[in-house]
């Protein structure tokens, strides 16, 4: 059973920065794609972007403003983002692909991210 536990969210003004980090219980977190997907009120859960191995990639909405990292002697992925908008505003959560690609298996609780205008 893997574990993951978000951190990082809170709120902030239209233009700011978070960091979200997201840390897995398990050592062999290193060979799992790590994704972070996002839900606001009344909407459905989005896809924001993930790591596999060596690549990340993020979504077109969020390109150019956020980014993924992982640091895999840490058990922790991270989700940066960078000029925020009220658009962004949502629960981020992240979660773990050890199966079939592209097919999440475990999530964290998420975060709240609020970014005010």
């Amino acid at each position: 059973q893997v574990q993951l536990v978000e951190s990082g969210g809170g709120l902030v003004q239209a233009g700011g920065s978070l960091r979200l980090s997201c840390a897995a219980s398990e050592r062999t977190f290193t060979y799992y794609a790590m994704g972070w997907f996002r839900q606001a009120p009344g909407k459905e859960r989005e896809f924001v972007g993930a790591v596999r191995g060596g690549t990340t990639y993020v979504t077109n909405s969020v390109k150019g403003r956020f980014a993924i990292s992982r640091d895999n002697a840490k058990n922790t992925v991270y989700l940066q983002m960078n000029s925020l908008k009220p658009e962004d505003t949502a629960i981020y959560y992240c979660a773990a692909s050890v199966g079939t690609p592209g097919t999440y298996d475990y999530w964290g609780q998420g975060t709240q991210v609020t970014v005010s205008s």
